[in-house]
């Protein structure tokens, strides 16, 4: 479920409707994770045509993390999720410019450089990719921000 901040508001869960966004208004998005109200933070924020992800991490639906111990399988759900908040406020893949990957392990790059390349080979959107002391749960091993610009 999408929010708008401002004036006026959208049910904006429909591409029809993402549509009736002005430039100028500001389109929230929440997961529902416990952190997102007790940080102050939204999981994607959509104003105009630019959008932009929080870090996200690899947890499912129930707030569970997926593949403990495994940043590949975190790299994939965690861009499942990015996907999943991208779609929510009328944006897709195809849309980001941009990604960062943090990581707590830099020295499997590789691994998580293969999952991010299986969502964006063809897309080829600006990454980085930096190596973090920790992450806010010790078996989170992968965060992915992104950005996207509409059409």
């Amino acid at each position: 479920m999408c929010q708008l901040l401002g004036d006026r508001f959208i049910e904006a869960d429909t591409v029809e409707n993402m549509k009736m966004i002005g430039m100028t208004d500001r389109v929230k998005f929440s997961s529902g994770t416990k952190w997102e109200l007790l940080v102050g933070y939204s999981r994607a924020v959509r104003v105009g045509r630019v959008v932009h992800v929080s870090g996200t991490t690899a947890t499912d639906a129930a707030g569970k993390l997926v593949g403990v111990g495994d940043p590949a399988a975190q790299t994939l759900q965690a861009l499942n999720n990015v996907r999943r908040a991208l779609e929510s406020v009328g944006a897709k893949l195809e849309d980001v410019v941009r990604t960062r990957i943090y990581v707590t392990d830099i020295g499997r790059w590789e691994e998580i450089g293969k999952a991010h390349g299986s969502f964006f080979s063809g897309i080829r959107p600006a990454t980085s990719m930096v190596e973090v002391k920790n992450l806010v749960n010790p078996e989170m091993l992968v965060e992915i921000e992104a950005e996207a610009i509409l059409d």
